[in-house]
């Protein structure tokens, strides 16, 4: 590797730790916090999403991957049936894949000819992918928290969509118009 190509990588990685720091700041910042988990923040996945589309799925995969890590250190939860296979899933769908996957984002914009739109389409999927983890684990991991009368599924759709909807919405406008108004922060198409 030459050493311009390693000084790249290496602004590459400082620039994701970076975004690693900010977003786990940002997610500090909470607007509406849910009784048994969950919130909304003030943009704590923007960073994230941006990573993905500044330098491309591996880059976004690797800091999301890195995110999912301090939310386990800074909001770890234990289920309440305490068995190995609730703790794994926990893990996998609260953490691992829920923010893991935000670093896809790129994936999603990339077959939209409007850039603006492929990065609120993109944010916006990944998002959804986000409640859909969390969705999964409301059902399948925490089912006991359902209130009485509601089903675990249904439960978990409603808990879940009122601080993930708000969360999207914020995240998905806030990076359209942090295109609109810095296109080079979005970086090239990767």
């Amino acid at each position: 590797m030459t050493e311009t190509k390693s000084m790249s990588h290496i602004h590459v990685l400082v620039e994701c730790a970076l975004m690693v720091a900010l977003g786990t700041v940002l997610m500090l910042v909470t607007l509406f916090k849910a009784p048994n988990g969950g919130s909304v923040t003030l943009l704590s996945m923007l960073p994230f999403v941006l990573v993905s589309f500044r330098h491309g799925t591996k880059w976004g995969l690797l800091t999301g991957f890195a995110c999912a890590l301090m939310q386990m250190l800074t909001g770890w939860a234990t289920p309440l049936s305490g068995t190995v296979l609730a703790y794994f899933g926990m893990i996998m769908l609260d953490y691992v894949l829920a923010f893991t996957l935000l670093g896809t984002a790129n994936v999603f914009a990339k077959p939209f000819k409007n850039r603006m739109l492929g990065i609120g389409v993109g944010t916006a999927v990944v998002c959804l992918i986000r409640f859909c983890c969390s969705f999964a684990s409301g059902f399948l991991i925490w089912d006991s928290l359902a209130l009485s009368g509601w089903g675990a599924v249904t439960f978990s759709f409603t808990y879940n969509i009122a601080y993930m909807l708000p969360e999207t919405i914020l995240t998905t406008v806030a990076a359209v118009i942090l295109y609109k108004v810095a296109p080079r922060l979005f970086g090239s198409e990767a």
